[in-house]
């Protein structure tokens, strides 16, 4: 069942991104080529780049791998959006998974999802900022975001309360992106970078330069960390969103309206610079 629950303090950029995921070049784009999830895919050699969904599978297998947690463990899906992360560790990793979001129409396809595949009693959505967890301490055995700390406005509280919340010896997995520092950016990168940033509402990437969450996760009083560059296990999913963008992405650039299309921009720009940022996946200890 969805619990509503208030988003409290903390929550500068839940304007943005409820903007971002709203717009209705997001919403169509991630429901004709993903389903409506929100996370890149996992490829190994021979498998076919256009299968988005074994691939996206086959990525929160990595997840369930990295968290190490035996059958029954408590977790907490921060940004759980449409519910495909919880529902399917749920239904193969047998984790009790409580999915958070800010966005009102995510949570609702995230309890249908749930309720056709029989999973309502292993999975729980609630409206919830990840700023501000109402949640006791000690209460998960995990904790993992997809892609979704990116749009934090101060990451260090949503770690903080990520700390807080989970308990002594308990796993935390952060599948996030880093970048070069912008001296070491083509000046033009630089600048696409920043925008594309801004206008899909991930301050927090614009942070992370690598090394940086590393660091953060120290600071906060995580343990144990490790981080793994899995970047070109993605670059399929990444190739083919470039070649479906490539055409409207030229169109818009000459009719001056690209500005109004953060997706296409983000699709063939980020394969342009996929060498100036990666994919990780962080893992650290309370």
């Amino acid at each position: 069942m969805i619990e509503k629950e208030s988003t409290g303090p903390g929550v500068e950029n839940i304007e943005g991104v409820t903007r971002y995921y709203s717009k209705k070049e997001s919403r169509i784009g991630y429901s004709l080529l993903l389903r409506g999830t929100k996370h890149f895919g996992f490829y190994s050699q021979g498998d076919k780049a256009w299968a988005f969904g074994s691939a996206m599978r086959r990525m929160e297998d990595k997840l369930a791998e990295t968290l190490r947690l035996p059958r029954g463990s408590t977790v907490l899906d921060a940004g759980c959006g449409v519910g495909d992360v919880a529902t399917h560790l749920a239904s193969m990793h047998g984790l009790r998974v409580t999915g958070i979001d800010i966005l009102d129409f995510n949570l609702s396809e995230a309890e249908k999802r749930a309720t056709a595949k029989g999973l309502s009693g292993s999975v729980d959505f609630r409206r919830m900022s990840f700023s501000s967890l109402d949640f006791p301490d000690d209460h998960f055995d995990g904790i993992y975001t997809m892609e979704t700390l990116v749009h934090a406005m101060d990451a260090e509280r949503v770690l903080r309360e990520f700390y807080r919340v989970l308990k002594p010896g308990g796993k935390i997995v952060l599948f996030e992106y880093s970048r070069d520092p912008d001296a070491l950016l083509p000046s033009r990168a630089a600048r696409v970078l920043l925008d594309i940033n801004t206008r899909a509402a991930m301050p927090s990437f614009n942070r992370f330069e690598h090394g940086v969450l590393d660091k953060l996760l120290s600071t906060v009083g995580f343990s144990d960390i490790e981080v793994q560059d899995i970047s070109t296990h993605m670059w399929p999913m990444l190739r083919a969103f470039m070649i479906v963008a490539f055409v409207p992405y030229w169109a818009f650039r000459l009719t001056g309206r690209l500005n109004r299309y953060v997706n296409v921009e983000s699709a063939v720009e980020s394969w342009r610079y996929r060498r100036n940022w990666r994919y990780n996946v962080y893992r650290a200890e309370k």
